[in-house]
């Protein structure tokens, strides 16, 4: 079964997860671990990758069984047809949440340089550095039309 990309409504990612799985439909949002500082304390939080998006695991005649939540919007399109995400992507996404990808291995980045990203997790995905930054960068993902940032190894 392939994986639809759902949008959600803004900072609901979660919620929309939870309830499409206690209707016993298969749904994935990623997330990532930071520190968000308020006035008065810092804490550790989990935002999701994909901001107002999950990834939903079905059928292509259940896809719409997933419009009876509150919190869901259409299906993403790309060309034309509904966004699929294939099972490598979100195996490497799922990789992205352990502590062994939380930095990559990428050395003495430049600008314009193409990078191959098969060492994080993406299978046979190119990408171009469009910006570094410290021990960040930018990486362009023209297949998917993504810019990814990166932390880079110190």
């Amino acid at each position: 079964m392939p994986w639809f990309v759902l949008k959600t409504k803004p900072n609901c990612e979660k919620k929309a997860a939870d309830k499409l799985q206690a209707i016993n439909v298969n749904a994935y949002c990623p997330v990532k671990t930071v520190v968000k500082q308020w006035s008065d304390r810092k804490k550790k939080v989990q935002v999701p990758l994909l901001p107002s998006m999950i990834l939903v695991n079905c059928n292509e005649a259940d896809r719409n069984m997933v419009f009876g939540i509150p919190y869901v919007r259409p299906y993403l399109f790309w060309l034309g047809k509904p966004a699929v995400v294939t099972e490598k992507e979100v195996e490497a996404l799922r990789l992205f949440e352990t502590e062994d990808y939380k930095r990559c291995d990428l050395e003495t980045i430049k600008v314009g340089e193409t990078v191959d990203l098969s060492s994080i997790g993406l299978q046979q995905q190119k990408g171009v550095v469009k910006y570094v930054s410290g021990d960040q960068c930018w990486v362009v993902l023209d297949s998917l039309g993504y810019i990814v940032k990166l932390q880079l190894a110190k």
